[in-house]
């Protein structure tokens, strides 16, 4: 089969489920509501903060805030691309009908990055209007230096999230044990390791602490962080073509 004609197949596998829709749906109200709803709060309490907190106030990354969790509904859309053919078997069926099993694997990925991308961007310049516009006096605007490219690279940074969370899924090939791993490891440990003294300096090479930092506009006062905007997208995508490589390999070496 040709490559185009598996685009379109893998195209057609996911715009005809319902979960990875409503995923990707759940992804952008969840960003887009409680990005607003953190502006507005520290709109509120600018007033109350101390002169270091004023120094380190980010309009523009505060208006990112919902990604916490929007991510989290990257992360299921992920793995569900990937996976779903494996809880309901039909990747017997997927792979005798196109044995090139490369071929197979990036044609879905190809097709669900890009889905991710459009929403991923869509998501992340809502975000930032409506939370600078619950900012009001403090908000940034698009022209600012550095603010075009963090709100181009929210959407990258969503992007980014469910791709390596494909990857994931190619290597353990169930949706329960994939979002076993990866919920937790994104939502509890990541925050953990980077938020301990013993494991900081560790936490900020872990893909969603140095991808979010090309979501920063105005640095922390003390940041000490080693590498740019870009050096943590950068390694971020390192993660992700490594969670990439391995799901081929297994994809390669293992039977459906």
């Amino acid at each position: 089969m040709a490559a185009t004609q598996v685009i379109r197949s893998e195209w057609t596998k996911i715009r005809s489920v319902a979960s990875t829709v409503w995923t990707l749906s759940l992804a952008v109200v969840v960003t887009i509501a409680l990005g607003m709803l953190i502006s507005g709060l520290s709109a509120n309490e600018f007033d109350n903060m101390s002169e270091r907190d004023r120094l380190s106030f980010d309009p523009t990354f505060i208006s990112f805030a919902g990604m916490s969790l929007g991510q989290l509904a990257m992360i299921v859309f992920g793995v569900l691309v990937v996976s779903n053919e494996y809880s309901t078997g039909m990747i017997r069926s997927s792979l005798a009908a196109v044995p090139q099993r490369g071929t197979f694997l990036f044609s879905k990925i190809a097709v669900a990055t890009g889905l991710a991308l459009v929403v991923g961007l869509a998501t992340s310049f809502v975000a930032f209007f409506l939370g600078q516009a619950m900012l009001g006096e403090h908000r940034a605007a698009l022209g600012d230096p550095g603010v075009l490219r963090a709100v181009i690279g929210g959407g990258l940074y969503m992007t980014l999230i469910a791709v390596f969370s494909m990857g994931v899924a190619a290597m353990l090939r169930s949706p329960m044990l994939s979002l076993g791993i990866l919920m937790p490891f994104f939502f509890l440990i990541s925050n953990i390791l980077g938020n301990v003294s013993a494991t900081e300096k560790l936490g900020r090479y872990l893909p969603d602490q140095a991808g979010s930092k090309i979501m920063q506009v105005v640095a922390p006062v003390g940041d000490d962080t080693p590498y740019g905007p870009w050096g943590g997208l950068g390694i971020m995508a390192l993660w992700v073509l490594a969670a990439l490589a391995g799901g081929y390999a297994t994809l390669r070496k293992r039977d459906a």
